[in-house]
């Protein structure tokens, strides 16, 4: 009777540490992910992988902070579309819905909010930058 029992515990020991393998794998696949082309899917990502988006060919940067905000610091190349403005959706109305845009603000809130008011105006290849231009560790231009 005690084998039997000892046997059904090996069992349940054996069983959760399949589950538990298969868990840490499910999380590496995750991991796996970081890796090969940026996903314009309106996801944030880190830091890292905006530098990847912001390098890839045809990819519009836009930074959606204030005007003000702006002119303290922007990554190079970025166009201002203030997501508070009035202004917002009809500049949004301007991009090609077709293209490619890596969004970011300064802690990533706006950028969030941006995104989805870009895919409901029909913009959906879009990036946004986990952490805002806080989290950036590249090039920053002032003007």
């Amino acid at each position: 009777m005690l084998s039997r029992m000892i046997s059904i515990r090996r069992g349940a020991i054996a069983a959760t540490a399949i589950v538990l393998a298969s868990t840490l794998a499910a999380c590496s696949t995750g991991a796996a992910e970081e890796s090969g082309p940026v996903a314009f899917d309106g996801s944030h990502v880190s830091a890292d992988r905006f530098a990847e988006a912001v390098a890839t060919d045809g990819v519009v940067v836009i930074d959606v902070r204030t005007p003000e905000e702006f002119a303290q610091g922007h990554l190079p190349d970025a166009v201002n579309i203030d997501v508070s403005g009035s202004a917002f959706d009809s500049e949004v109305a301007t991009l090609d819905p077709e293209g490619d845009y890596a969004v970011y603000c300064r802690s990533g809130n706006r950028s969030r909010a941006a995104i989805d008011q870009m895919a409901a105006d029909g913009v959906e290849g879009t990036v946004g930058l986990e952490g805002g231009i806080g989290a950036w560790g590249g090039e920053v231009v002032t003007g």
